[in-house]
């Protein structure tokens, strides 16, 4: 049975990110002994540093080593840090039989005052719903707590109500495999499943561990819970000995017509964001309301301009093979791709027909050249060029008026960039330029 935090004596916090520097300070305020282990110590921000050195937290920097844990009964580790890297580190050491792992997002659901959760999780659309169900609730005119994945974590909410701010009527929290790993004890009085498709494979050690981190979400429901599924994974609920109330998304409605955001894909997220809100009292005419006034988020199929009869949008967080389906899918007009960066895996050649259908040409550019080209000679018109300069002009040479120029790369940034938003970013300023020469 895990222990009350209170119980816990000395905790060990990995990784000085967002999630962890916001465990750490909540782990100073509940007046528990706490250590922080961070590789690259120049990222810290300045003002944490500070922080660290008035309050006493030593910072352990460089490669973690088993020495470190000695003492400690408590783990939080950073998103990024695997379970079993952790438990190698541990093996033979005082702790390997006492300490205790969880994601700060565990730490934090174990310091709520009986606030609901909504939980959402997927290989893909969890941001976007998250965001759309927060909106939803709001509309209804309740008090939302939103976090997790999507940016904010729990663990700051929880030191704001320590604080005396207000509780929250709900918190909704976006939920990725890397957290849910490592929460035992958490329990949504609504869970989300979108789907799971092959993903981060270099962190999970197969895919029935990916499945088993993803399922953890429903681990603690009991049958006066919800658990929403996707109609395709249906059948996990009886193979994991799910207690809750089964709900699967209709995938064939269109629910929201008045809405900006692009593609079926969002009608299936807005569908299951509803599901989740109704159980909070929300009508389908408050949920039509706030889909309307939704904003897409930033770099998901995100419009970036129009530019003589072209239109450019930027889907710069399409970082798989199964996000660029998605992608293509939404679109009636021919398209012009922007593909290109480290390749993550994926079935490349299973697209050629889908690329045939719906993309007039592509344009590579950076890493993983030869992945794109061997699975689609043939099929599509391929240009390869170093850059995303060198190929955001080559597209704006081929596309025509009707056009739609797509950044949907289907691979991770990291070839040439410091992460998704940042490409995504650059994309939409050479969108900027572009028309301000016309």
């Amino acid at each position: 049975m895990p222990k009350a935090i209170a119980d816990h004596k000395k905790a060990a916090v990995i990784g000085a990110g967002r999630s962890g520097r916001a465990a750490a300070r909540l782990l100073h305020a509940l007046g528990m002994e706490c250590i922080l282990l961070e590789k690259d110590p120049e990222k810290i921000p300045a003002d944490f540093m500070r922080w660290l050195s008035e309050c006493g937290i030593p910072l352990l920097p460089g490669e973690h080593k088993p020495e470190y844990f000695r003492g400690i009964d408590i783990i939080i580790p950073s998103p990024a840090a695997a379970k079993r890297s952790i438990e190698a580190l541990l093996q033979g050491g005082d702790a390997e039989d006492h300490v205790e792992i969880m994601a700060e997002s565990e730490l934090a659901w174990r310091l709520l005052d009986g606030e609901p959760v909504i939980g959402i999780t997927g290989t893909s659309g969890k941001t976007t719903t998250t965001s759309i169900c927060s909106a939803m609730l709001a509309q209804h005119g309740l008090r939302v707590f939103t976090g997790g994945n999507i940016g904010v974590p729990l663990s700051e909410y929880v030191l704001e109500r320590i604080s005396g701010a207000p509780k929250a009527d709900a918190a909704v929290l976006e939920l990725s495999s890397f957290q849910l790993q490592t929460c035992s004890t958490l329990h949504p009085h609504v869970g989300v499943l979108l789907n799971i498709s092959e993903n981060h494979l270099d962190f999970h050690a197969d895919m029935q561990e990916y499945t088993e981190a993803k399922m953890r979400l429903f681990a603690c429901q009991d049958e006066n819970d919800l658990a929403i599924l996707h109609p395709s994974l249906a059948h996990l609920a009886a193979r994991y000995g799910m207690k809750a109330k089964i709900a699967t998304i209709d995938i064939d409605d269109r629910p929201f017509p008045k809405t900006r955001l692009i593609g079926q894909h969002n009608q299936i997220n807005a569908s299951a964001a509803y599901l989740a809100a109704a159980r909070f009292g929300v009508t389908r005419q408050e949920a039509a309301l706030a889909m309307e006034a939704f904003t897409p988020i930033p770099h998901r199929l995100e419009y970036a301009g129009a530019i003589r009869g072209v239109t450019y949008v930027n889907d710069s967080k399409c970082t798989t093979v199964e996000a660029l389906k998605v992608a293509l899918a939404s679109f009636q007009h021919p398209v012009i791709l922007l593909a290109g960066g480290k390749f993550k895996g994926g079935d490349l050649e299973g697209m050629r027909p889908l690329v045939q259908e719906h993309v007039k040409a592509v344009a590579l550019y950076g890493a993983s050249r030869s992945h794109f080209e061997d699975a689609w000679a043939g099929a599509v018109p391929l240009t390869w060029d170093e850059t995303m300069d060198q190929a955001f002009e080559r597209a704006r040479s081929i596309a025509q008026d009707g056009d739609t120029v797509l950044l949907a790369p289907a691979t991770s940034s990291f070839d040439q960039y410091n992460n998704y938003k940042e490409r995504g970013s650059h994309f939409k300023s050479l969108v900027q330029a572009a028309g301000e020469k016309r």
